[in-house]
Parts: C-alpha cells; sequence; structure tokens
C-alpha cells in the first residue's frame, strides 16, 4: 500500500491534482481521506461556541482519530469517515465505509503538519499557488456554495486564512518530497508526478 499526503492552502488546486492522480491509476484502486472530514466533534457545544470556530487552526482537527484510520486502511483494515456539516459546524449521522486500496491520498491544508501523520506517508507533496489566485477561488467556491458574500469572503481570508496559512501551512513545504508550482494548472508537474506515482504502484504489483 502506497499512503500519499497533499497539501496546500485553501483554493491551491490540491483536489484537481488529487483528481489528475486517481485518474492515471485503474479504476476502484486509489481511497481519498479528505482531512476536512475530520473535523473535531462538536456536539456537545452550542451553535454560537461551533460558529466561533477557527477551522483553519491545527486545533480543529481530530488528528487521533485520522490517525488512527490511517492505520487501520494500512493494516488493511476497512474505516467508517466522519462526515462534516459547513453550515452546522459539526459532523453528521452518516459516515462514508471506506475500503483499504493500494493507494491511499489524504488531502487537505494541513494534511503535512502532523509529525505522526507524516510518518505513515510513502510520498508527501505540497501543491503552492499564487495567495491572489488562491483568493479568486475561495471567493468563487465561497459565494457559490457556502452563500458567502464576496465581502464576507475577503474579510474571512484577511483575518483568517491569510495568518493561518502563514503560520501553519505555508512552513509545512519544508516537509514535502515535491512541490508542484500553479496547482491543477500545472499539467507538466502533475503528469511527472502521476508518472512517478504509476511506478510505484506498479512495483507494489509487480512485488
Amino acid at each position: 500500500m502506497t499512503i500519499i499526503g497533499i497539501a496546500g492552502g485553501t483554493g491551491s488546486g490540491k483536489t484537481t491534482v488529487v483528481k489528475r492522480i486517481a485518474e492515471a491509476l485503474p479504476p476502484h484502486y486509489v481511497a481519498v481521506v479528505p482531512l476536512d472530514s475530520y473535523y473535531n466533534d462538536t456536539t456537545g457545544m452550542t451553535d454560537e461556541e461551533r460558529h466561533a470556530i477557527n477551522f483553519d487552526h491545527p486545533d480543529a482537527f481530530d488528528w487521533k482519530l485520522l490517525t488512527e484510520h490511517v492505520k487501520m486502511l494500512k493494516a488493511g483494515e476497512a474505516v467508517e469517515q466522519p462526515t462534516y456539516s459547513y453550515l452546522k459546524c459539526n459532523r453528521e449521522p452518516e459516515t462514508i465505509h471506506v475500503e483499504p486500496k493500494p493507494v491511499i491520498i489524504i488531502e487537505g491544508i494541513m494534511t503535512l503538519l502532523n509529525k505522526r501523520l507524516r510518518e505513515m506517508m510513502d510520498l508527501k507533496i505540497f501543491v503552492d499557488t499564487d495567495s491572489d489566485e488562491r483568493l479568486i477561488r475561495n471567493i468563487q467556491r465561497d459565494v457559490i456554495e457556502r452563500g458567502r458574500t464576496v465581502d464576507m469572503v475577503i474579510d474571512r481570508y484577511l483575518k483568517v486564512l491569510k495568518p493561518m496559512h502563514e503560520q501553519f501551512i505555508e512552513p509545512t513545504k519544508k516537509y514535502a518530497d515535491l512541490i508542484v508550482p500553479l496547482g491543477g494548472e500545472n499539467k507538466t508537474g502533475i503528469n511527472i508526478l502521476k508518472a512517478y506515482i504509476e511506478g510505484i504502484v506498479t512495483k507494489v504489483r509487480r512485488d
């Protein structure tokens, strides 16, 4: 089994890179574990407390559960991946059944932050994109998918996303084996990455 960690700022193009990698592998050969699914369970909090959470801070994530699930997948055991609602700021009662696959991709803004998680990865990737481009993508996504106004998105970017990126996300580039500039637009970089991963998978299958 090959475990790949893919990190990068919000709006960097991580999802596109993950999609391209998945497309390069045989069907049903890859399982994606999104870090966004592992926000802490906030059931015991009030609505006001939930909405005050900084979801771009490391403390917002349930690192213990995520690490446990990755260990289980690596051991060949299936897991029940939590689901999260941005509207409720809490986990949903439903879970997603994830079977162990030859390639496990852990994807999220702080995927490379946790040392125990990094130690389980065979390949660590950081998707690097210009801050202006990330802001534009955040505006496009949050206005369409989360019902926020442009002013709300820009305000959140300046007060939360930008400082959290500089403090916690950008420094994790030093842990990456590969850095992909321009995010999902870097076709050459993604093709090289795809070929490299295909080579790893082919070797594993042959062995």
